[in-house]
């Protein structure tokens, strides 16, 4: 893992920003559990009513031109979620919506074109699932996922999105609504750290596939964006 972490620290040294997603928008928001008719989920913060003041990232993997199908991603801390003064990370990634291609990245010039997939399993209530972000779609015009047009298409009006987590049969059940309101003041640290290891919540955990690389990969992009004395 020791070259894993080495990589990525450079990288970010490089960016003065981090490895991957290297420029994004962050936005204030509001993550509400919703209650629907199925079974509990075993989850404490997922089975009782809530509303968590959040704070979302949405950015582009490679910095590609924001005209060009690229890599989109979804971050979001929920503050609060997991207990009093413990926030909750998720970090989303454009994908499928597929038995299969939920689990793979899929490159996309919309923003707002398809929903974005944690790719790998999370362990909710016990169960073994893969979690997602569905946005409601409002208008035709796609919006594309650099800070700019990002920016443009906030000052119309909040970006909801549907989070959901899948389920044994290959459907999809929703567990809250992420509204995202609009950019954080210039000037403000566009990073906020998101490490889902560190920053998750009692029955509501990352699985282990890739743990190690990825925590590694978290170190490594945090080293070398904080070596350089970057923000992004």
């Amino acid at each position: 893992m020791r070259t894993v972490e080495a990589a990525f620290r450079m990288l970010a040294r490089l960016r003065a920003a981090p490895a991957l997603h290297p420029h994004g928008l962050m936005c204030t928001a509001e993550l509400a559990v919703v209650a629907d008719e199925g079974e509990p989920w075993g989850v404490k913060w997922l089975d009782a009513p809530g509303r968590y003041a959040a704070t979302v990232r949405l950015s582009r993997a490679a910095g590609l031109p924001h005209r060009l199908p690229d890599g989109l991603g979804l971050a979001v801390r929920a503050e609060h979620a997991a207990g009093p003064g413990r926030p909750l990370d998720l970090l989303l990634t454009s994908s499928g919506r597929g038995r299969i291609t939920r689990r793979l990245p899929r490159a996309r010039a919309d923003a707002l074109g398809g929903p974005y997939s944690s790719l790998l399993s999370y362990r909710v209530g016990g169960r073994s699932c893969v979690l997602a972000a569905f946005p409601r779609r409002s208008g035709r015009a796609p919006v594309h996922g650099d800070p700019g047009s990002l920016r443009a298409a906030l000052a119309a009006g909040p970006r909801v999105f549907d989070l959901c987590a899948g389920t044994a049969d290959g459907a999809w059940r929703v567990f809250a609504e992420l509204t995202v309101r609009g950019p954080l003041p210039l000037g403000q640290v566009e990073s906020a750290d998101f490490d889902v290891y560190r920053h998750d919540a009692e029955g509501f955990t990352p699985g282990r596939t890739l743990a190690a690389a990825r925590r590694a990969a978290y170190q490594g992009s945090r080293t070398g964006r904080r070596e350089r004395g970057g923000k992004g």
